[in-house]
């Protein structure tokens, strides 16, 4: 690949990794033949309007970032002939990890020109896109109260503490009716619902990688009741990617609806909170993204 290379950097998400990358992108785009065309969001703010502002004269259109980012890129690419690059700059880089792109954000780069094009699926709710997965219950809260804490400078084992006490205190808990393909109907009461974007291994205490981002389907969790301190373990065991199988009752589908007694609730999407009116409509959108991933995956 040749020509221009549009690579929209999310800043916050270390004005080093993002110097980095800027070193990086113009340098190997210069190898290939190419001319590097870098947008900065300093804050992660804008990342929605760069990406459809360079959607009309870009074939191929790079995140850099984390899940966050990649995901809000994603988004204005769904069913577009524009393919999706990404550098995983993030914390844990869930999709990166996924679709088997190099972590190591030198090789991610030249991967950019060496890879190959594959289409893979996305979720959605409330016609917001997601690439990992989204939950209602303790998961938005506790992240919500932990992004406050952060943004007041608390690090971020102090400020995931701080949360954790906000969530004892007052133990939130939902009664949810959930439809699934028009077949399967459960109502519970739920700390939490978790929704992923095709189905994730459980792998021991961790919730693991996703074999496959092509099954065409959802993956939907819901915890059983619980006490608050119990609770609180299971926030915690989600927030650290780390889930027992028994924690959830599992099912897979095209379609759910979720139900419940409230007009808005927070919902959390590849670890954004934003509050969402009711009903929850999610549904399975297959092969609807185009992305590069190493030749060999």
């Amino acid at each position: 690949m040749s020509g221009v290379v549009t690579c929209i950097l999310n800043g916050s998400a270390g004005s080093h990794r993002a110097a980095e990358a800027r070193r990086l992108i113009t340098r190997i785009t210069a190898e290939y033949g190419g001319t590097a065309h870098i947008l900065l969001s300093p804050d992660g703010s804008a990342l929605s309007v760069l990406a459809e502002k360079a959607l009309a004269d870009s074939a191929l259109l790079v995140a850099g970032g984390g899940d966050g980012t990649i995901g809000t890129v994603a988004a204005a690419l769904v069913d577009t002939n524009v393919a999706l690059g990404i550098l995983p700059m993030g914390t844990r880089n869930h999709f990166a990890k996924d679709l088997g792109i190099p972590l190591n954000l030198e090789t991610a780069v030249r991967t950019l020109f060496t890879g190959r094009i594959d289409c893979v699926d996305v979720a959605e709710v409330n016609g917001r896109v997601f690439v990992n997965n989204s939950s209602i219950g303790v998961y938005p809260q506790i992240a919500r109260e932990r992004n406050r804490e952060r943004h007041r400078g608390r690090r971020v084992w102090s400020a995931l503490a701080r949360a954790a006490a906000q969530l004892v205190r007052r133990s939130p808990m939902l009664h949810v009716e959930i439809d699934i393909d028009q077949g399967q109907r459960l109502s519970a009461e739920t700390p939490l619902v978790f929704v992923g974007n095709n189905r994730y291994s459980i792998e021991g205490l961790f919730l693991g990688t996703r074999a496959s981002l092509r099954s065409g389907s959802l993956w939907v969790c819901v915890a059983p009741d619980s006490d608050r301190f119990r609770l609180l373990g299971l926030a915690l065991r989600g927030l650290l990617g780390r889930v027992r199988d028994s924690d959830l009752a599992t099912f897979d589908g095209v379609e759910a609806w979720v139900r419940m007694h409230r007009a808005f609730i927070e919902v959390a999407t590849d670890g954004e909170v934003n509050l969402m009116r009711t009903p929850l409509h999610y549904r399975i959108r297959p092969g609807a993204l185009r992305v590069v991933v190493p030749r060999a995956s």
